[in-house]
C-alpha cells in the first residue's frame, strides 16, 4: 500500500512519450463493479461487492472475481533476510535502502538484467500461487520503488521487470494491474498491464491519468481525507468501482473499519 511520497513520485518521474488512446475494458475484467479492498485482513464482502483484493497470503473470495496482492518491488514486512541472502536488496554502502515511509519494506536491486531475473523468478513463484489457489488477477505494487533509490534505479529497471512479470501473468491465466504510479499509467498498459488499482487518485486528482488509458478498468481506493470534507463519491471523474475504506484496511470487527460503495 503506497499513501505516502505521491506528490515527489510525480516530481521525479521520467515523462513517458507514449501516445495512447483510451482502451476498451479488458474481456473478463468486471469494470465498474463494486469493489472491496481487504489487505488488511480477509473477511466477508459486504452484499453487492462483484471485485475483492486481498493479500497473497489469503485466499480468493468465493465465487467474487479475486484480485492477489503482491509487492513486486520491495520485499515485504519481515521478508529481508531472505531476500538479502540472494544479493537481491538495494544497498548503500552496506546497508539495505528502506522505503523512508514503510521502514520494514526495503528496495529490490532491479539496477542488473541478473538481478531483474532473479527477482522475476522469486515473485513467479507469487504469480504461481495465486493461480494455483484461484485468483483472477494480480495487483503489483510499488513500481515507482525507483523515485525512492536516491538515483541507484531508474523507471527504465522497473519497467523491464514490469515486463518480464505481466508476461508471467498473462502465461498463466491471470490478468495484471498496476499500483498507483499515475503518470507511468501508458507505459505500463503498453508493457502488458490491463488494468489499474489507484489509490487516493480523486484526493490527488489524477484519475484521468488512469482511466484515460484503462477505461473502467480502474479500481479506485480513497481514504478519509486529513484536511477538508469533500466526498470523494461525488467527484465527477472518479471511475466506476470507487470504494472508501480506512487507511489501515482493518477488518469488520475493528472499531476503525470504514468501508462505503461509491
Amino acid at each position: 500500500m503506497r499513501l505516502l511520497g505521491r506528490i515527489a513520485a510525480a516530481a521525479l518521474s521520467v515523462p513517458v512519450l507514449v501516445a495512447c488512446a483510451p482502451q476498451t475494458d479488458v474481456a473478463g475484467f468486471p469494470a465498474g463493479a463494486p469493489l472491496d479492498y481487504q489487505l488488511g485482513g480477509a473477511y466477508e464482502p459486504p452484499a453487492g461487492v462483484g471485485v475483492v483484493v486481498r493479500d497473497a497470503s489469503d485466499d480468493p473470495a468465493d465465487g467474487l472475481y479475486s484480485i492477489c496482492y503482491l509487492n513486486a518491488f520491495q520485499t515485504q514486512p519481515g521478508e529481508l533476510s531472505a531476500w538479502r541472502a540472494e544479493g537481491l536488496v538495494l544497498e548503500v554502502d552496506g546497508v539495505p535502502l528502506a522505503d523512508q515511509d514503510w521502514p520494514d519494506e526495503y528496495l529490490l536491486d532491479t539496477s542488473t538484467d541478473a538481478g531483474r531475473g532473479a527477482i522475476a523468478e522469486r515473485i513467479g513463484k507469487g504469480l504461481e500461487s495465486c493461480a494455483d489457489r484461484g485468483f483472477d488477477a494480480v495487483e503489483l505494487d510499488n513500481l515507482d520503488s525507483y523515485v525512492r533509490s536516491e538515483g541507484r534505479l531508474t523507471l527504465a529497471d522497473n519497467l523491464e521487470l514490469a515486463t518480464t512479470l505481466a508476461g508471467r501473468a498473462d502465461d498463466l491465466g491471470l490478468l495484471v494491474g498496476q499500483k498507483n504510479a499515475a503518470e507511468e499509467s501508458a507505459a505500463l498498459e503498453a508493457a502488458g498491464f490491463d488494468f489499474a488499482v489507484a489509490e487516493q487518485c480523486v484526493e490527488f486528482e489524477e484519475c484521468g491519468a488512469y482511466t484515460d488509458v484503462y477505461g473502467q478498468a480502474v479500481l479506485a481506493i480513497e481514504y478519509p481525507a486529513e484536511s477538508g470534507d469533500a466526498d470523494p463519491c461525488a467527484a465527477p471523474d472518479r471511475p466506476e468501482s470507487t470504494v472508501l475504506r480506512d487507511r489501515n484496511l482493518v477488518t469488520p470487527g475493528d472499531p476503525g473499519y470504514l468501508y462505503r460503495d461509491c
